[in-house]
């Protein structure tokens, strides 16, 4: 997504970043410039308020439940992945062999 203008932060760039932006898990620099483009670029401060409106409604609908500790860390480790630019898979391979073949078809 594009808005085809020219900004000193790339449009792809601050998509790609977003949930990073949304959850303030960015340095302050780096949120500075994210502000800087929504202020020019009107698709992309669209996006981010369609994704900051979700982001609410799951906090206000499943913000109660526990988050069993094994999956957070399920979770925390494929992000971490991802962040390192590593292939993620696209099964559990802390599930069991059992578990593992009852999910294929």
């Amino acid at each position: 997504m594009s808005c085809g203008e020219p900004h000193e932060t790339d449009c792809s760039e601050v998509l790609d970043h977003l949930y990073e932006f949304l959850d303030h898990e960015m340095p302050d620099a780096d949120c500075t410039k994210f502000e800087v483009h929504f202020e020019e670029c009107s698709p992309c401060l669209e996006k981010y308020g369609l994704e900051q409106a979700v982001k609410k409604l799951v906090k206000r609908c499943c913000g109660q439940d526990d988050v069993p500790t094994d999956l957070r860390a399920k979770v925390m480790g494929r992000i971490e992945l991802i962040r390192s630019g590593q292939t993620v898979p696209e099964h559990d391979l802390t599930a069991s062999p059992q578990a593992a073949a009852r999910q294929e078809p």
